[in-house]
């Protein structure tokens, strides 16, 4: 405290060190968080119901980075100029997988990996056939949703087998939707062939998205971390409890 008539004295020294040092602590910090979203983990949402029942609208999750190695699509925005993959680590058939859309290479995509290089793959009255065998898919139960629109579906919840052993959901509304039926696909060296488990609502592989390079994988849906069924606005905080899907928190991704 200053004596009654004394001059509080300012130090614009000790000022202009104290700005430097947050300046210096908001770049560490941005650092830290390009590290380790480039490197380590990245969140996403999902918006769309081609990976329902797996993945829901409204669900967020980590994607780890690591899994497949590095390309230019780990670094934000792709702004690094190099091709291929760094520290490649070869992706396992039935990964749930984000990746950049072979079309543009911006936009963001999440698909099952279903089809490996050197696979070949066709779908016949809405059965998976992967060279040349027939998947196995056992009828579970009648699955009900609303969609983005608010339509009410009803498509039926199989349990899929695939090579290898992994078992996971997929949903079918019948065997003789668009896609229930298509050529026979080779998928090249170097490409994977991706579905989603919502077979008649989804763009995948089978379609518009065609062969995804192996340079366009962004990496492996670890696990949810938020989820929310829209119910609620962002600022509508005394609705969030309500909206909130607390059952998927922290759910692994098979």
């Amino acid at each position: 405290m200053s004596e009654p008539g004394s001059a509080v004295i300012s130090n614009p020294a000790k000022k202009q060190e104290g700005f430097g040092e947050t300046v210096w602590t908001v770049v560490y910090t941005l650092i830290v968080a390009l590290v380790i979203r480039t490197f380590l983990f990245e969140p996403f949402n999902i918006p769309s119901g081609s990976m329902i029942p797996t993945l829901l609208v409204g669900d967020y999750l980590f994607v780890s980075k690591y899994s497949y190695g590095y390309s230019k699509h780990s670094v934000p925005f792709s702004i690094i100029p190099f091709s291929g993959r760094v520290m490649l680590s070869q992706p396992e058939r039935g990964d749930v997988i984000v990746f950049k859309l072979p079309s543009d290479n911006s936009t963001d995509y999440i698909k099952r990996l279903i089809g490996l290089p050197g696979d070949t793959l066709r779908m016949q009255d809405g059965r998976l056939f992967i060279n040349g065998q027939l998947i196995e898919r056992e009828k579970v139960d009648d699955f009900v949703y609303r969609d983005t629109d608010g339509n009410v579906r009803r498509p039926v919840r199989y349990k899929e087998t695939l090579p290898g052993g992994l078992v996971h959901f997929i949903l079918e509304e019948g065997d003789t939707r668009r896609l229930d039926n298509t050529r026979e696909f080779v998928v090249p060296e170097g490409h994977f062939f991706m579905m989603g488990d919502n077979r008649d609502n989804s763009v995948d592989s089978r379609a518009d998205v065609g062969f995804v390079p192996a340079e366009n994988l962004v990496g492996r849906a670890e696990f949810l971390f938020f989820s929310t069924d829209g119910s609620a606005s962002i600022w509508e905080v005394w609705k969030w409890p309500f909206a909130i899907r607390f059952n998927r928190l922290f759910d692994g991704i098979n």
